[in-house]
C-alpha cells in the first residue's frame, strides 16, 4: 500500500486490532477514516466512546452505524459478523475507489478471520466495485502478542477497550480480556 488519495476506510470497535490499524495504515495511507458499527453487541457504549477517542487522537473522521432493532448479542462468535461490517462498509464507502481495511488477526479459531474468509469477501467487493476497492487485512498473519508489541509507543492502548461483555476490562471470562490479562502478564 501507498500514500495516495484514494480512501482507505478502517472497520473501528475501539479495540487494540482496529486502533493499531488505524496508526498502521495512517502512515502509508491518505486520507483514513474510521467505520464504527452497534449491531447490537453488549459493548456497543464502551466501544463507540473508545473509538471515538482514537479517532480524536489520530485526528480522523467518523462515521457511526447503528443497527436499529438488532436482536442483542452475546460475547463470542457471532456469526456473520466480519461479512456485515464489510458489508455495511460497502454501502457507506461513497468514493469509487480505495482501501476497506479490517483488523482480523490469525492465531484464532474464527473462520471469518482467515485469508479465505477475506478472499471470499474481495471477489464480493468485486462483483460492485470492479476491482477498484481492495479489501485488506494487513494483521492477518500476526498473531495477538505481535499485535499488542506493535502497539506498544504507537497506540495509546488506555484509550482502547476490548471486553466482549461490556464490562470493566479485563473481565476475567471473555477471550479478549483473556487475550488483554495474557499479554499484560508477558510485558
Amino acid at each position: 500500500m501507498t500514500r495516495d488519495s484514494r480512501r482507505t476506510v478502517v472497520l473501528a470497535s475501539g479495540g487494540i486490532d482496529s486502533s493499531c490499524l488505524i496508526h498502521f495504515l495512517a502512515k502509508d495511507c491518505a486520507p483514513v477514516d474510521a467505520l464504527f458499527v452497534d449491531y447490537g453487541q453488549l459493548s456497543a457504549t464502551n466501544e463507540a466512546n473508545a473509538v471515538a477517542t482514537i479517532a480524536a487522537h489520530f485526528g480522523i473522521k467518523l462515521q457511526t452505524l447503528t443497527v436499529n432493532e438488532a436482536k442483542p448479542k452475546s460475547a463470542g462468535l457471532i456469526h456473520g459478523r466480519n461479512a456485515m461490517l464489510i458489508g455495511l462498509a460497502l454501502a457507506e464507502f461513497g468514493a469509487a475507489s480505495g482501501i476497506i481495511a479490517i483488523g482480523v488477526h490469525g492465531g484464532t479459531a474464527y473462520s471469518d478471520c482467515t485469508q479465505e474468509f477475506i478472499s471470499a469477501m474481495q471477489r464480493i467487493t468485486d462483483i460492485y466495485f470492479q476491482g477498484a476497492v481492495q479489501l485488506v487485512a494487513p494483521f492477518l498473519r500476526w498473531t495477538k502478542a505481535d499485535i499488542w508489541q506493535y502497539a506498544h509507543d504507537r497506540v495509546p492502548l488506555s484509550m482502547t477497550y476490548s471486553c466482549e461483555r461490556g464490562l470493566q476490562q479485563p473481565c476475567g471470562g471473555c477471550l479478549s480480556c483473556k487475550d488483554l490479562e495474557y499479554l499484560d502478564a508477558r510485558t
